[in-house]
């Protein structure tokens, strides 16, 4: 880290909280000028930071931008975390992600970005990023499963964040098979599963996982096609849940879970938070649907449904919509 990142790492430490130029002068051996340097740096890149006189600097608890020394302060295990490549902007941090892993990027390997002009969801579709409102953020991943039970970690994915938002929130959100989380019926999250296979070894060389995620959206400022569809966990007002600290539960649990995809213990959570199972829903294949009910979830994560007609069967990836509500999934992922 450079001057200016051990500064704001006191900073998000004190965060709140009056801390003196001249103990974080004394603290990182810089000069009381390099200090005031530093701060009116960090106040350019949009950190709200005042000085109150005879008590020093003051990083306000409003202030929320994104930056791996937030994001550390509620990392578990940082030793776990490699490398954090944060953005202002970037075009998708799948893209950078992907290309990352091909070069031997390690396992824990996080980018993250304030936003994306291209952020890439299922089916080819675009993800709508805009600044300083959301989390948008690829997951290097090497495990050491077999190919199918790293097929599961998009179905561990969803619980994960769909836990780390009711346990620093308290807000409940519904998982739509196989990768979207939803709230009041709108969609606030996609989840991106980027993989590279050894077929000769039957194992997963890297994925990448990417999540997006609406934390403060203004409603009023989503494209029209996606007003209806899309939502947002806050207001852009509220400012009660940091987007480090959601990162950082995300990373912890994520990492954990990685480690024991086998198990399937996420698998009874992702279950009973599903907003599909026992609806009608209308399996879509390009311009067809067909009709069907969901009935369970196996063990792969597949979707198991009842036709019109009688049918069973297992569905292991495509696009489903539930048929007695109004569903555009145009909303992308990560």
């Amino acid at each position: 880290m450079n001057g200016k990142d051990y500064v704001l790492k006191m900073l998000e430490e004190h965060k709140g909280e009056s801390i003196s130029g001249h103990l974080l002068a004394q603290t990182l051996g810089l000069s009381r000028t390099a200090i005031w340097k530093y701060i009116d740096q960090l106040r350019k890149e949009g950190y709200q930071i005042d000085a109150v006189r005879n008590k020093g600097y003051f990083l306000q608890t409003e202030s929320d931008l994104l930056s791996k020394e937030g994001i550390g302060l509620y990392l578990k295990d940082k030793s776990l975390i490699p490398s954090i490549h944060v953005y202002k902007t970037i075009d998708s941090t799948n893209v950078l992600a992907k290309q990352l892993a091909v070069a031997g990027a390690p396992h824990g390997t996080l980018v993250i970005s304030e936003e994306q002009t291209a952020g890439r969801g299922r089916l080819g579709r675009t993800f709508y990023s805009p600044a300083n409102s959301g989390i948008y953020m690829s997951l290097i991943l090497r495990p050491k499963e077999s190919i199918q039970n790293a097929l599961l970690i998009t179905i561990a994915a969803s619980v994960v964040v769909h836990l780390a938002i009711k346990k620093l929130t308290g807000i409940e959100t519904k998982i739509k098979w196989v990768n979207d989380l939803y709230l009041q019926d709108k969609k606030v999250c996609g989840i991106l599963t980027e993989a590279g296979s050894n077929f000769e070894s039957g194992e997963v060389e890297y994925i990448v996982l990417g999540i997006g995620l609406n934390v403060r959206t203004a409603l009023d400022a989503f494209p029209d096609d996606l007003k209806r569809i899309a939502t947002s966990l806050f207001d852009p007002l509220n400012k009660s849940q940091t987007r480090n600290e959601l990162v950082a539960e995300i990373m912890n649990e994520m990492l954990a879970v990685s480690e024991k995809l086998a198990d399937r213990d996420y698998l009874k959570i992702y279950k009973a938070s599903s907003n599909v199972l026992n609806q009608e829903i209308e399996i879509i294949r390009g311009s067809s649907k067909e009709v069907a009910k969901a009935i369970d979830i196996d063990e792969f994560g597949g979707l198991m449904v009842v036709t019109e007609d009688g049918f069973q069967k297992v569905l292991n990836s495509g696009e489903i919509s539930i048929r007695r509500k109004s569903s555009d999934d145009s909303h992308g992922c990560g």
